[in-house]
């Protein structure tokens, strides 16, 4: 798998071969690259101007250069430079370059979750991070595929979630077309046509058989591992005790190289001690105001910097306020891209009022925010210090 900064570089690198002065928008990237979503693809790009790169980022940023509104070009250097020549060290070789590689893909990890990282990377364990929703555990494993070059598998948890969803089921369909074609010829022996029904062509292969598949390095994302039910925690035991699965009619499915594994839960209920024992753990807490700001600035690059620091300062805030559900850092990315679309250049009480609902998603949170504790919330976040940040009890 191809990390998104770079496949964005080789469309831009397509869009500009005309002359060296052409340019291409961010419209004409998403067309070439529908599977990423819009604001991916708009981050990555404006994050990657020579005039947003911060100089810490080093020289894997700088690609493009704004021509006007809208309208990008590619900087010289990198129209002849292969994939190759860009794709980051597949094996960071210390907890600062895993860091580096992170920020790389615009995830800003500090040094407790990236040392996690690591070790997990050295030592071949999964690494099990819990932590409130929406402050950027699923973030991890995504930034971690892009940086590492790998591929990215995804078993998304829900009650209920068992083998044929999460393992492999048979396509049945397939399977009685079939059967009725070899009854269609005369030709069918009992004993070989359930041998040939029961092959691997007729095999549905889901997230945990498909991370096992193959030589090529992978990242596998067990999201939200609280939502499924103890059994199926039962058989993730199971499976990552010896990284093999085995299909009755067919065999076992043993990793040739084993996948990078990890596993998120919120907490909505207690992981079975049998399962963290064979992980690392970390706990994600919420950022600390330098280190949301920074997040804000590289995620939201068309946020001014005036402007992210207020959003950032208002929200650890209201992480202080008696709430139902306390605002991630999801939705203060999500209130910032509101904000700079609404050209919003600093926090009013009115402005707040207006666009709670982006943040809060709870009638009671938004109705006891809105008024005079939004002018409460506002007046303490713009006298608050630099050097304070978390969420207070």
């Amino acid at each position: 798998m191809v990390p998104v900064h770079e496949q964005i570089l080789n469309v831009a690198r397509r869009l500009s071969e005309a002359s060296p002065n052409a340019t291409f928008t961010c419209a004409e990237v998403i067309r070439a690259l529908p599977h990423l979503n819009e604001s991916t693809v708009r981050t990555h790009i404006t994050s990657r101007c020579c005039v947003n790169a911060p100089s810490n980022h080093g020289s894997r940023l700088g690609y493009f250069r704004r021509v006007d509104r809208g309208h990008y070009k590619i900087e010289p250097r990198w129209r002849t430079l292969t994939v190759e020549q860009t794709t980051v060290t597949a094996t960071p070789e210390s907890v600062d370059k895993l860091q580096e590689a992170l920020r790389g893909e615009l995830y800003v990890a500090d040094r407790g979750l990236a040392m996690s990282v690591y070790l997990a990377l050295q030592l071949g364990r999964p690494l099990f991070l819990e932590g409130e929703a929406g402050v950027g555990k699923t973030e991890v494993a995504r930034a971690l595929s892009a940086a590492l070059n790998a591929r990215l598998i995804r078993l998304q948890c829900y009650e209920g979630l068992d083998v044929s969803q999460a393992v492999y089921e048979w396509n049945y369909s397939r399977q009685l077309l079939h059967l009725r074609l070899l009854e269609a010829t005369g030709d069918v022996d009992r004993q070989s046509a359930e041998k040939e029904l029961f092959g691997e062509e007729f095999l549905i292969k889901r997230p945990l058989l498909q991370a096992l598949e193959g030589g090529d390095r992978k990242v596998l994302l067990i999201d939200e591992l609280d939502r499924a039910d103890e059994e199926f925690e039962g058989y993730l035991l199971e499976m990552l005790s010896d990284f093999q699965i085995t299909v009755p009619e067919v065999g076992t499915y043993t990793a040739e190289s084993r996948p990078v594994v990890v596993i998120t839960s919120n907490r909505t209920r207690e992981i079975h001690d049998a399962l963290k024992r064979r992980c690392l753990y970390y706990w994600i807490d919420y950022p600390d105001l330098a280190k949301e700001t920074e997040i804000v600035r590289s995620k939201a690059p068309g946020a001014s910097g005036r402007l992210a620091g207020q959003v950032t300062a208002f929200v650890q805030e209201l992480r202080g306020a008696e709430l139902y559900k306390v605002p991630g850092v999801a939705e203060t990315l999500d209130w910032t891209a509101a904000l700079v679309s609404l050209n919003t250049e600093q926090l009013t009480p009115e402005v707040i009022d207006e666009t709670l609902g982006v943040m809060l998603k709870y009638r009671e949170d938004v109705q006891n925010v809105r008024g005079e504790q939004t002018r409460a919330l506002l007046a303490r976040a713009q006298n608050r210090g630099a050097g304070r940040g978390g969420r207070r009890g």
